[in-house]
């Protein structure tokens, strides 16, 4: 059946966005709310020079980071609704809904889903002289009550809430420790300051390949066809366990309807590009490339999940 939508999308294809934004040539700002170096920076960094050969105008990423993304998330909300400022993000943007902090949000309500991007297993690293070899290492030393501290990129963060489940599955609790994201973690892990860290499989998946950190599990249901000898949580430790986190591209709300459809065709067209279903595959990402309809009640549904999630482990707002 012909819709609406339907209809804006296919015309909106036809038409680079400097038409629907009455010429402007100036570059789009893609908003990234946490620093160079992790999992959302990876899979932005892979897609937007191929959206913006499809969008037909200049794309400049902009590293936004602090306060678990919510400092790069307000630049977007307060940004003109021209289509010329994006946002993209991962499954914090739940995160931080569900853990809301005065003066701060909500978020999801002044957004506009353009596109789920990708999907993609966290992972537990660690430092090979860490002491913990393993994912049995691990579960042993949290449910001895032994120290141990897991950098997150920032409390309150989808890897945060992924970590307390895991913590909860095993019957024990690390020290979590707040990094502004996962490229300034990293530094610090293979520094050997902190035990582990919980990143996105992409943001640590080459220091992994070359051995400079071990990957003591991933976190969906299977292995991740991009390393397949790293096991799943929910085979070595946690039965069941599943903590996927996903990354998309979102506008301010009032963005106009045709420029979205534009957006969205551009989006999906560099999504497909086979250079960056490559680059994001070997990076460990699905891409199921979801578009409004689909990606709007994940979104809600997530921020649902990690509110029910925060009052079973009783985090609270001034955590985050």
């Amino acid at each position: 059946m012909t819709t609406r939508r339907t209809l804006l999308a296919a015309a909106a294809s036809l038409l680079p966005l400097p038409a629907l934004a009455q010429g402007s040539t100036r570059p789009i700002r893609a908003i990234v709310p946490f620093p160079p170096g992790g999992g959302v920076d990876a899979f932005a960094r892979a897609f937007v020079p191929a959206f913006a050969a499809q969008i037909g105008q200049g794309v400049v990423i902009e590293n936004i980071g602090g306060a678990s993304s919510r400092l790069g998330t307000q630049a977007v909300l307060r940004a003109a609704p021209d289509g010329h400022t994006l946002l993209i993000t991962n499954d914090t943007l739940a995160a931080i809904e569900a853990l809301p902090v005065a003066g701060s949000g909500p978020f999801i309500p002044g957004l506009a889903p353009v596109l789920l991007g990708a999907s993609a297993p966290q992972a537990l690293v660690t430092h090979p002289r860490s002491g913990i070899p393993d994912a049995a290492a691990y579960a042993a030393r949290l449910r001895a009550g032994r120290p141990t501290n897991i950098g997150v990129p920032g409390l309150g963060s989808s890897q945060h809430f992924a970590s307390e489940l895991l913590a909860q599955a095993l019957g024990g609790r690390p020290e979590h420790i707040s990094y502004r994201g996962g490229g300034p973690l990293l530094i610090d892990l293979l520094g050997g300051t902190i035990d582990g860290g919980v990143v996105t499989l992409g943001a640590a998946i080459d220091q992994i390949r070359d051995g400079r950190l071990v990957a003591l599990g991933v976190s969906g249901l299977h292995r991740s066809p991009a390393l397949p000898d790293v096991p799943t949580f929910a085979e070595s430790v946690a039965p069941g366990f599943e903590a996927e986190t996903w990354m998309g591209v979102l506008a301010p709300r009032a963005t106009p309807a045709p420029v979205l459809a534009a957006l969205h065709a551009a989006s999906l067209a560099a999504l497909r590009d086979a250079s960056v279903a490559q680059r994001l595959g070997a990076l460990g990402f699905d891409t199921p490339g979801h578009g409004p309809d689909r990606f709007g009640p994940i979104l809600r549904d997530t921020a649902a999940r990690f509110a029910a999630v925060a009052g079973a482990v009783g985090l609270r707002a001034c955590e985050a």
